[in-house]
This record gives C-alpha cells, sequence and structure tokens, in this order.
C-alpha cells in the first residue's frame, strides 16, 4: 500500500496555509503555455513539467490551483489551463499529448479556432480548454479538409467534424 499523502486527507483543500503564508501566488500560466513566478520567467525545465502536471482546480470555488498533494496553492491561467505540445496518430484517430505529460485522444468535435488562427479544444473529459501549440496545430495536417463551402474540417474515421469558431474564453476564468 503506498503511503499516504495530505492530499489524501478529504479536508486537504480546506485547511489554512502553514503560518505565515498565503494560498494566493505569484504564478502565472501565460497564452503561450509558460509559467511565470513574480515576473520572471520559469526557466527551469523540470519545474516548468511539475507546474504543468499539477494544475487542479479547487474542489469548492473551482478556481485554478497547483498541487502536489503535499501542499496547494492559488495561481492564475490568462488564457486555457492546458496545451496540446504534439498530435500523432494512432489508429487513424488523433492522439494529442498535453502539457502535463498526459495523453487523450482528440475530440474533434470541440475544435474551435479564434480570430488569430489559434485551434483549442476540450481535453480532460470534456471540462477543460487547451491551446495547440503551433507545431501541434500543424500536426493536425493528415485530417484536415475543406468542405464544399470553404469550411476548414477535420476527417476522422469517417465523419467529418467542422473547425468552430471560438469566441470568448471558454477555459472557466483567469484564476
Amino acid at each position: 500500500m503506498p503511503l499516504a499523502k495530505p492530499g489524501d486527507h478529504p479536508d486537504f483543500f480546506r485547511l489554512p496555509p502553514p503560518p505565515g503564508a498565503s494560498r494566493e501566488s505569484s504564478i502565472v500560466l501565460d497564452d503561450q503555455g509558460r509559467f511565470w513566478h513574480d515576473g520572471a520567467l520559469v526557466e527551469h525545465p523540470g519545474m516548468a513539467r511539475a507546474f504543468a502536471s499539477w494544475i487542479q482546480r479547487h474542489p469548492d470555488d473551482g478556481r485554478f490551483i497547483l498541487s502536489n498533494g503535499f501542499d496547494w496553492t492559488y495561481f492564475t491561467v490568462r488564457d486555457v489551463p492546458y496545451f496540446v505540445k504534439s498530435v500523432r496518430a494512432v489508429d487513424g484517430a488523433p492522439l494529442a499529448e498535453l502539457s502535463d505529460g498526459s495523453e487523450e485522444l482528440l475530440d474533434p468535435s470541440t475544435l474551435e479556432a479564434d480570430a488569430s488562427g489559434a485551434v483549442y479544444c476540450r481535453v480532460k473529459s470534456g471540462a477543460l480548454a487547451a491551446k495547440f501549440t503551433p507545431g501541434a496545430q500543424t500536426g493536425l495536417a493528415p485530417w484536415l479538409a475543406e468542405s464544399e463551402s470553404g469550411a476548414i474540417e477535420l476527417a476522422v474515421g469517417g465523419r467529418r467534424f467542422r473547425v468552430g469558431e471560438r469566441g470568448g474564453q471558454a477555459s472557466g476564468g483567469s484564476h
């Protein structure tokens, strides 16, 4: 049996911060998938990967938090909490590698593009938004098609899915 972490306690997210500390942080995830702390870019790749893997929503207020199971803090999400880093084919379907290191089949029905051409989708069983990095967006090429009306579509498994228009922020807020 693995050792229990404080995060396994049912009241973990309700416990006060350590003395002299706050649950608010100056950590920011920008619209390019980069983490910042106190206005400085988090340059250590291991720390950036750790932050990306610790993203959760607070169970009571829904704000974004970073939690490693031993402690947690609120942080700011400027656009979306996840980024699609790459796309590859698995049995003909697009598999997305996310910024937290996980992989999941892309749900082509959730694709949207904003006015600048950036592509977004829903991940984590549709609960959260993710933005494609430019390289990952290029990785969609094998599935891209154009409808008779000129709309961009993804052709997956014999079906076509229109890429919708993204309006406003659908990530669930900035905190």
